[in-house]
C-alpha cells in the first residue's frame, strides 16, 4: 500500500509526504477522527488526527458513510458541489454526489491529517542553516 499524506500544521502550512509499506499500513483500516502516533510512521514526537482524504478517482471521504464508494443525497458539506452553495438563504437544495466512506482502504490515494503534537524534526525537510538550496 502507499498513500500521499497531507499534513496540516497549526500555523496554516501543509506538507505532503508519500508513505509506502510498512509505514502506510498504519493508516489502513483507520477512520476519520482516529489518531495516529508519529512513531509508527517514522516521525517520532508527532501525533496526527485523520481529517479526510480522497480515493484514486478524486472522490472525497465523508464521515458517516460505511461503504467504499456510494452515491448519497446531501445538502452541503464534504462532496457537495452545487452551483448555489454561496446563496445561504436558499434552503431545501439537495444534490446527489458520489463520496467515499470514512475508512481508509486500498482505494484511498490521499489521506489528510492534522498535526496535534509536533516533534523535533521539521516536516518540510528544509535544508540546514548555511546551505543554499539549488
Amino acid at each position: 500500500m502507499e498513500f500521499k499524506v497531507v499534513m496540516s500544521t497549526k500555523d496554516g502550512k501543509s506538507y505532503q509526504k508519500e508513505f509506502k509499506s510498512p509505514e502506510a499500513d498504519v493508516f489502513s483500516k483507520k477512520s476519520i477522527g482516529d489518531k495516529v502516533s508519529g512513531t509508527e510512521v517514522g516521525m517520532p514526537g508527532y501525533e496526527f488526527l485523520i481529517t479526510g482524504g480522497s480515493d484514486k478517482c478524486g472522490f472525497p471521504m465523508r464521515k458517516g458513510i460505511q461503504a467504499a464508494r456510494k452515491k448519497v443525497l446531501i445538502s452541503g458539506g464534504v462532496g457537495y458541489n452545487g452551483k448555489d452553495r454561496n446563496k445561504k438563504k436558499r434552503g431545501g437544495i439537495f444534490k446527489r454526489s458520489t463520496v467515499c466512506g470514512e475508512r481508509v482502504t486500498s482505494i484511498i490515494h490521499q489521506v489528510n491529517v492534522k498535526v496535534l503534537t509536533e516533534g523535533t524534526q521539521k516536516l518540510g525537510g528544509d535544508a540546514p542553516a548555511g546551505e543554499a538550496a539549488q
